[in-house]
């Protein structure tokens, strides 16, 4: 059977009166809408499902790939104005379309790059490490970038003579299945869009994932689609100390998961346990110095100026000045106690 994985609220109407995006707060006697349902098969949601427990992290909850890559790689104008998210992955490739701000239509292609890596390791007679390998270094989605004298030598198996292999018959082999991965989501945004889909979508195509570090895959998309196109990265969303490796379109999923997580406020997936440690004691050999007397001293406010005379005097004086000095300390510590207390809360709130 199948299972709902998100139930996402297209418009309202209130009163007959469309387009209302948030009708919290507003008065009618009848209320409509429309959503888009995103439903996935039980079987693979338990089995991700039972993934992540066996890793020893807690799941939280399920998110649609393209969502959560959307959350990361497409601006809220782009959003607004319309773009189909195109997130070409290993297994998948992903389809999301937004317009006027709201997803419009998902739809998952059965495919990706890692059918491109089966092509050349059929293609060129080998092995799925040094096919994948290829693909990353010398693959390119244009041909007419290659010369007929490009070769690159692949080394022999147990002993074997190298295998070399010509880069133009290897763009050869990528652009005949990436221009197939095109097509078949082109056919879904024409679904949505109609035949001309550029009208509707005016800020085009973005592209994420990992096939979307292919090289001139962004050539090819806009040749065939005749739509703008440009590459989504998630750097805009992270520290400007970020390693170039997480900024790559491969991690856009990813950031995309962990900004959903924070904007709902939800706990994290992976607990983490404070663990006390008890301070070490050090002894270092330090010569001894010298100790000179101390001398303590009382410094008495105003009001206790008096004339002292007596034992009892000087005692009495030193006691209101301890009883002073306890109360400023506690002040001082129920203060930074509720201030401590805020932070617990704010941390708390904030998970």
């Amino acid at each position: 059977g199948e299972e709902i994985i998100h139930v996402l609220p297209q418009e309202f109407k209130i009163d007959g009166q469309s387009e209302i995006k948030e009708p919290i707060g507003m008065y009618g006697g009848r209320l409509e809408s429309s959503f888009h349902v995103v439903v996935g098969q039980a079987s693979s949601i338990r089995n991700v499902g039972r993934c992540i427990q066996s890793s020893g992290i807690e799941l939280s909850g399920l998110t649609l790939e393209p969502l959560a890559s959307a959350d990361a790689v497409l601006s809220q104008e782009e959003k607004e104005a319309g773009v189909a998210l195109i997130d070409i992955g290993g297994g998948t490739t992903d389809l999301a379309i937004f317009k006027d701000g709201i997803i419009r239509h998902t739809a998952v292609i059965p495919f990706g790059g890692n059918v491109i890596t089966d092509d050349i390791k059929e293609g060129c007679s080998i092995i799925e490490k040094q096919a994948e390998l290829l693909k990353i270094k010398f693959g390119s989605a244009w041909p007419g970038e290659n010369k007929d004298n490009e070769i690159v030598s692949i080394p022999g198996l147990r002993g074997r003579e190298p295998k070399e292999i010509s880069l133009k018959n290897l763009s050869k082999i990528i652009h005949a299945r990436v221009v197939e991965i095109v097509e078949q989501v082109f056919a879904e945004i024409k679904a949505y869009g109609h035949e001309d889909p550029r009208k509707k979508l005016i800020a085009g195509i973005v592209l994420t994932g990992g096939g979307a570090q292919l090289k001139h895959i962004k050539q090819l998309v806009e040749y065939i689609t005749g739509m703008d196109t440009r590459i989504g990265y998630p750097n805009e969303h992270l520290a400007g100390n970020s390693s170039e490796e997480i900024s790559s379109p491969l991690f856009a999923t990813a950031v995309g998961l962990v900004m959903n997580s924070i904007e709902n406020s939800t706990q994290s997936a992976v607990r983490m346990e404070i663990v006390n440690e008890q301070p070490k004691v050090v002894y270092r050999n330090v010569p001894a110095q010298p100790q000179q007397p101390v001398q303590q001293r009382y410094e008495v406010e105003e009001n206790y100026v008096e004339r002292v005379e007596t034992i009892e005097d000087i005692r009495e004086v030193r006691n209101n000045v301890a009883k002073e000095e306890s109360t400023e300390t506690k002040i001082r510590r129920s203060f930074f106690d509720r201030y401590v207390d805020k932070i617990k809360d704010f941390l708390d709130n904030a998970e």
